[in-house]
């Protein structure tokens, strides 16, 4: 599946609903609409696969209620989207633990997930009960049961064997966005984020539409990607150069 990779860090909900004086699962709710309208709108500017993140681990440690009304977010989203999704070719996974989500959560959306598996316009990858930390944990943890099964060497490991056993071989995000302000990953796509551009939106989630990502794709696109490399009008320094000044510090 070609075209960028956005991932989206969806902050704010909260902060809408106080200062609409209105409780905090009417801000979650909102959000969902600002989910909707992205979505629709991701293909048409040639996004190709977008990672939302949902739910992180952390999040637990809200109120229960919370916690309950965003899970019921979830089942209502399953069930009202899924034949939208099913009619514009959207393919919905989820990553992240399953097994602490509520199961009528967890049904509603492995149905979805099942009946959009043929989805080739866009890649919607919902991050629910996701720790990027847990992911690498993980992902060791699985190389270190090859390794000690024979199937892998010590020495014949690579970034790339971690790369896929943390990605599943879906390529890293060209652009972060987070809302609301905020500056800062909170566990997110640690490993994936290495050279991925941020973009910091000061609009809260449930403000955030069409137009906003429409800017921040434009703002992306003006910049230079590098991944670590000299741009084109920098002169190279020779390596000599570099030894003497390694030498003088030294």
């Amino acid at each position: 599946m070609n075209g960028l990779h956005v991932a989206i860090i969806m902050d704010g909900n909260g902060r809408w609903a106080r200062s609409r004086r209105k409780p905090r699962w009417r801000g979650h709710l909102a959000g969902v609409d600002s989910v909707r309208d992205v979505v629709r709108a991701a293909p048409d500017l040639g996004v190709r696969t977008l990672t939302l993140y949902a739910f992180s681990s952390d999040n637990w440690k809200r109120p229960p209620t919370e916690v309950g009304r965003l899970f019921w977010l979830l089942r209502e989203y399953c069930a009202r989207e899924r034949d939208e999704l099913l009619a514009n070719g959207v393919r919905l996974t989820a990553i992240g633990r399953r097994d602490r989500i509520p199961a009528s959560a967890l049904r509603a959306l492995e149905a979805v997930e099942q009946v959009t598996a043929g989805g080739t316009t866009l890649d919607l990858r919902l991050a629910i009960d996701y720790s990027a930390r847990a992911a690498i944990t993980t992902a060791t943890k699985t190389l270190a049961r090859r390794v000690a099964r024979g199937e892998l060497r010590v020495d014949a490991l690579t970034d790339r064997e971690l790369n896929d056993a943390i990605t599943g071989g879906v390529p890293a995000p060209d652009l972060l966005i987070r809302t609301a302000g905020e500056r800062r990953l909170s566990d997110f796509m640690l490993w994936e984020l290495a050279y991925t551009e941020l973009y910091f939106e000061t609009a809260t989630w449930p403000e955030f539409g069409r137009s906003h990502l429409e800017h921040a794709l434009a703002d992306f696109r003006r910049r230079e990607r590098r991944f670590g490399a000299a741009g084109p009008k920098e002169q190279t320094v020779p390596a000599s150069a570099v030894a003497e000044a390694v030498g003088a510090v030294g």
